[in-house]
């Protein structure tokens, strides 16, 4: 079973995926409400296959996670990392597309959100 860490400080996008992904038992869901959240969960062995990473969040955006994530020497830096936000902005899906492994803006169809993640996970 794949787990998938989503980090979304909305609670409706985190309950909307959790159900439809955890639905057919081939995920495992992990919700994260925060940037710091994902680091606490990170460092207490929750390690996820894949994040579904909302850019726009109070205190640490999505980039910075995505920063801390990715840095040379971060244990971390092999997830791969899905954008999944509102920010829909030509700058901000140009460089999702550079750092992340897909970009998928708000709102999103749940069929084609895990075709996308099937895709590329896939790849690993």
């Amino acid at each position: 079973m794949k787990k998938i860490m989503m980090v979304d400080d909305e609670p409706d996008q985190r309950f909307v995926l959790k159900t439809v992904l955890e639905q057919d038992g081939k995920y495992e869901f992990i919700g994260a409400n925060s940037g710091e959240q994902c680091f606490e969960l990170l460092q207490q062995g929750h390690i996820p296959d894949l994040i579904l990473l909302d850019i726009m969040m109070p205190e640490m955006s999505g980039w910075t996670v995505h920063d801390r994530l990715k840095k040379k020497n971060s244990p971390y830096n092999n997830i791969p990392i899905i954008f999944l936000t509102g920010a829909t902005d030509d700058d901000s899906k140009e460089v999702g597309g550079w750092f992340g492994e897909d970009y998928i803006e708000k709102p999103y169809d749940v069929e084609d959100i895990k075709k996308r993640i099937d895709k590329v996970l896939n790849k690993l």
